[in-house]
């Protein structure tokens, strides 16, 4: 699977840039959707305008960790793996005995984007299982990225030479837009247009970048840790506000 989040949407972290990445643009020209197409045969590739693309293909998938593609009411997410307790959560979301784990996960950020009764990181720590998703709300242009707390899924991101984000469950996806500005996700680690990189696990701690070295001894990119050291500031649950504001608290 592979996104590109344009700068406007998902910022990069500072830390994930790398000084002598070799990077290029991945939208310019469409250049990475064109050579995902050459690699992956019979991609579906979904344009996000200015905002970005997603694109996957079904192509020697993992049946283990199948890939999943969804758009309700606007909002478009990729979803690679499988979750244990998909029985509670549709219970929990009022969703009927059809639903799977994309449409679960596009029903837990519309509960959350309407003033849902739960922060960010308890809705992702609900999910139980191997999993990475990618979700994209066109109305509101807000990214909502995670994956599982034990990096069961492959899934890497990294930054351009435009500053816009790139993600993929294929490293040399990434590296072949971004070079040495590209990492594994963080893990436990969930990421949203309004506030950045958190941890789901320990979501009042801040994360500090730790320089990834390859082994040729380059640094590329970053990994990023819980800093215990460091808390968060307390910024409170808003109740107030339409619903599109609402979006911008995730």
């Amino acid at each position: 699977m592979l996104a590109i989040f344009d700068k406007s949407v998902a910022k990069s972290p500072e830390g994930l840039q790398s000084p002598d990445s070799n990077s290029v643009s991945a939208l310019k020209d469409g250049f990475l959707a064109q050579h995902f197409s050459s690699v992956y045969p019979s991609p579906v590739t979904v344009n996000l305008g200015p905002s970005g693309i997603l694109a996957y293909s079904l192509h020697q998938q993992n049946f283990l960790l199948p890939r999943l593609f969804a758009v309700v009411d606007d909002i478009f997410c990729l979803f690679q793996g499988h979750l244990e307790n998909i029985a509670n959560l549709k219970q929990q979301y009022g969703l009927n005995k059809t639903a799977n784990e994309v449409i679960i996960v596009i029903e837990a950020y519309r509960t959350l984007r309407d003033r849902g009764p739960y922060p960010a990181s308890q809705v992702v720590r609900d999910f139980q299982g191997k999993f990475a998703f990618i979700l994209f709300d066109s109305g509101s242009k807000n990214a909502f990225i995670s994956g599982d707390a034990d990096g069961s899924v492959p899934f890497f991101w990294g930054t351009d030479a435009d500053g816009n984000v790139v993600l993929s469950d294929e490293i040399e996806t990434v590296t072949k837009s971004c070079g040495k500005s590209s990492a594994p996700f963080p893990k436990g680690c969930y990421f949203t247009t309004s506030g950045g990189l958190s941890s789901f696990e320990h979501p009042l701690n801040e994360l500090k970048p730790v320089p990834r070295v390859d082994s040729s001894g380059d640094v590329c990119g970053a990994t990023f840790k819980v800093d215990a050291e460091a808390k968060k500031e307390s910024t409170g649950m808003p109740r107030v506000g339409s619903a599109a504001n609402w979006s911008n608290n995730i």
